[in-house]
């Protein structure tokens, strides 16, 4: 597992720094997990959030950001993965979209900025978008076998170097440490489908399937605000495609799916790192994807069976996956 935070990290510094300099460091011997970290909580704020309204809130953990009306972006900058959870709020009812990776209370965080009855739905059920799940009684999921399964929530030795020194920026959150991180299970309350329509009072959300990063993959759509929540299907950064239950053939169509939707959008809403993207970039991740499956991008081994694909003349994005033979 070590091994494997260390190919992580060489991917995340991908996600602030050029291709070029990305190249350097990994030709560079690896370093220390704990000193890289430090060198790369440096960088920090990421410039998009100093176009942000900050909303004021004490905590050593969250940082809360209005993008859009009736949008906070609940943001964990101090961790690796650099997880956004959503809060969006209707006129009558509010849903967050993701309860992140389950370090620090996020329901204290919801009800912090609405008193309105909460629906949860996630952008998928990987562990670091569901670790708030467990507080909250009104939770939705998609209706597979993915979902199910993913309820009964992750051991303190599978995830416990996410809050290991190697992981972190600051200090942990009080009653939290390597010892005692789990994923807590959770129950699914309301299994729904492609196509679902949330009702938050003068406030419609659409659920759209877009499987390939997970089976339970989703976008979720305002139309009237010309809004798209991502997921895990594009962010800024190192497109994580190596899971096992990752399937390339379904995500190339899915991004099909969100690039069909590109004309009815203002802005994308990932669920890593940056909360604001143009819908335009999901065009170079398609034709990106299409080089990689063409034999044409930039491979390097990365260890434990990764093969990161970086695209020339692209610095936004590069794609891990799994080292083996591609779906040509």
């Amino acid at each position: 597992m070590k091994n494997l935070f260390k190919v992580l990290f060489a991917s995340l510094l991908l996600m602030s720094c050029s291709a070029e300099t990305y190249s350097a460091s990994l030709e560079a011997t690896t370093p220390d997990p704990a000193a890289s970290m430090a060198d790369f909580c440096k960088k920090y704020p990421r410039p998009v959030y100093k176009n942000l309204k900050r909303i004021s809130y004490a905590s050593n953990w969250f940082e809360l950001y209005q993008v859009a009306d009736g949008v906070t972006a609940i943001y964990e900058p101090h961790q690796w993965q650099e997880v956004i959870s959503y809060l969006i709020e209707g006129k009558s009812e509010a849903l967050l979209f993701d309860t992140g990776n389950g370090i620090a209370d996020i329901k204290k965080v919801v009800e912090h900025l609405t008193d309105k009855p909460i629906k949860i739905l996630n952008s998928h059920t990987h562990y670091d978008h569901v670790g708030g799940n467990y507080a909250f009684d009104n939770v939705y999921g998609m209706d597979t076998a993915f979902t199910r399964d993913r309820q009964q929530g992750h051991a303190n030795k599978d995830i416990a170097i996410e809050v290991s020194q190697e992981a972190l920026c600051k200090p942990l959150p009080q009653g939290v440490s390597v010892q005692n991180h789990e994923g807590k299970p959770f129950k699914v309350k309301h299994f729904i489908k492609h196509g679902h329509i949330f009702d938050l009072g003068e406030r419609q959300l659409e659920v759209i399937q877009v499987p390939g990063h997970t089976p339970d993959a989703i976008a979720l759509i305002d139309r009237d605000a010309g809004l798209m929540w991502t997921g895990d299907t594009y962010y800024a950064g190192a497109i994580w495609l190596y899971a096992p239950e990752t399937n390339l053939n379904q995500y190339s169509k899915s991004l099909q799916t969100l690039i069909n939707e590109i004309p009815n959008f203002k802005a994308l809403l990932p669920a890593h790192n940056t909360p604001w993207e143009q819908p335009e970039v999901l065009n170079r991740v398609q034709a990106g994807f299409k080089t990689v499956l063409n034999g044409k991008a930039v491979k390097k081994s990365q260890g434990e069976g990764m093969m990161e694909y970086t695209i020339p003349n692209e610095d936004n994005f590069s794609f891990l996956m799994r080292d083996e033979a591609l779906p040509y």
